[in-house]
């Protein structure tokens, strides 16, 4: 997969690259070529400010400190009289040949020297410097100058890392917004000032879609709300007709086939309640709620399913977790009829799965400033490996018993995760059964009335 930033990373490191090296040999050259003009100057120099006598001549080439020491720099010295006759001539140095006046490069053996004589009135003063020489020390200048190029290299790269980073961050932003979106949320992406130009097309592309998506969503939320209302109707036709059927003589069997219709119409009644509900909570918006008592709640739906557990023989109240007192009306921010449908299907799928005789208690717990609630059976509990798969749709195990379409936990998990809140599960050690929790309440006296400018 290409990356923007690698390719903008690798052009404009390897462009810098490249133009610093064009600059690095026009600097290097430049500078060469001025410390062969500045040594050419100094060959000259020196000629000409040679003492008029040869003792004194002699004393400067030994490296007089006013002078500055010329021999440092191989410098050869050599001077004719009148007459032709060598004068003098720095000490071990090789003597070289008389050239005309003026300034040239000549070889003599396997070396090369830069040469400049210069008549005088009394005198032909000759100054000689190897080349190899100059080489060195031009090349010592040049690289002098080549430093402030090595440090603004890394200092430039560095610049063009916090550049692109910094250039390319709303991207990474847009990528961690979306990456966090739950599944249900298609509302538009919110443009500020801070959306580069360059990114407000695609942000605006992707509200289109998530618009589209939006609108293809709630039309399929509504066919399966619809559908389920259509079934509902049907199905409860047919078990009035069913019981007035044989409550006049009409319909007439042993009991037995009556009895398996009657669980079955039962059983579809109850998936197509399952469905209602799920599409409904579907379609439902995530909202602040209202305040409502938690307590309150609890009471009714464990009366609701008190019939249901007396069949089954089923120990069912409602407990207090310290520090919730008993007194404490527990009053939430949350949606009633949404809370009421979760905790009636975690009470539900309790009784149904916990066995006779057995024990389902519904909890109410605090921690912090956050409300909560369980509800507990001592039924067998669920395998391990199946407590994240349970809350899928229609998910049933393999050794699950009983009635059921896989529906229950489902839609509690869904109306919690509209409702903001957090569904977990898990198996109960000493008693054996299951733990349902539901947390993250926020408590009603906490909120903060909102404020008009």
């Amino acid at each position: 997969m290409r990356s923007i930033r690698r390719w903008l990373l690798g052009w404009l490191i390897c462009g810098l690259a490249a133009a610093s090296g064009i600059a690095a040999f026009g600097i290097f050259h430049t500078a060469r070529e001025e410390a062969g003009e500045l040594f050419d100057y100094e060959l000259r120099t020196v000629a000409l400010s040679l003492p008029s006598n040869v003792e004194a001549a002699e004393t400067v080439e030994r490296g007089d400190a006013q002078a500055g020491g010329i021999s440092d720099d191989r410098i050869l010295i050599e001077i004719w009289d009148t007459a032709g006759t060598l004068a003098y001539h720095s000490r071990q140095s090789p003597v070289l040949t008389r050239l005309p006046a003026g300034i040239r490069t000549i070889e003599r053996g396997e070396g090369h020297w830069r040469v400049f004589g210069v008549q005088q009135p009394d005198r032909f003063v000759q100054v000689a410097q190897p080349v190899s020489v100059r080489e060195a020390l031009a090349l010592r200048l040049a690289l002098h100058t080549l430093w402030p190029l090595g440090v603004f290299m890394p200092v430039t790269i560095v610049l063009v890392l916090l550049v692109v980073a910094r250039g390319l961050a709303p991207i990474g932003g847009l990528s961690r917004l979306l990456a966090t979106r739950s599944l249900d949320s298609l509302e538009p992406l919110r443009l500020d000032g801070k959306v580069p130009v360059e990114v407000r097309p695609l942000v605006e592309a992707l509200n289109d879609l998530l618009a589209r998506l939006n609108i293809a969503s709630q039309g399929h939320r509504t066919f399966i709300a619809d559908a389920a209302h259509e079934l509902r109707s049907p199905l409860a036709a047919l078990k009035l007709q069913l019981q007035a059927a044989t409550k006049n003589g009409t319909l007439k069997d042993d009991g037995q086939m009556l009895e398996r219709i009657d669980t079955r119409l039962n059983r579809v009644i109850r998936l197509v309640q399952q469905l209602l509900t799920l599409a409904r909570e579907d379609a439902q918006p995530a909202s602040e709620g209202t305040s409502v008592s938690l307590r309150r709640i609890g009471e009714q739906a464990v009366s609701d399913f008190s019939l249901l557990a007396d069949e089954k023989q089923i120990d069912l109240g409602l407990e207090f977790r310290q520090p919730v007192m008993q007194e404490e009306a527990c009053n939430v921010l949350a949606d009633p009829h949404g809370l009421g449908v979760l905790l009636n299907n975690l009470i539900d799928n309790a009784i149904r799965y916990t066995p006779q005789g057995g024990k389902v208690d519904v909890v109410l717990t605090r921690t912090a400033d956050r409300l909560g609630f369980e509800v507990v059976d001592n039924g067998p509990g669920i395998p391990e490996e199946e407590l994240e798969r349970v809350l899928d749709r229609f998910y049933r195990g393999e050794h699950t018993k009983g009635t059921g379409s896989g529906l229950g936990l489902a839609i509690a998990s869904r109306i919690a995760q509209r409702q903001q809140l957090s569904l977990s599960l898990r198996n109960n050690v000493d008693a054996g059964g299951l733990t349902v929790s539901v947390s993250g309440f926020i408590r009603a006296a906490k909120r903060v009335p909102p404020t008009h400018g």
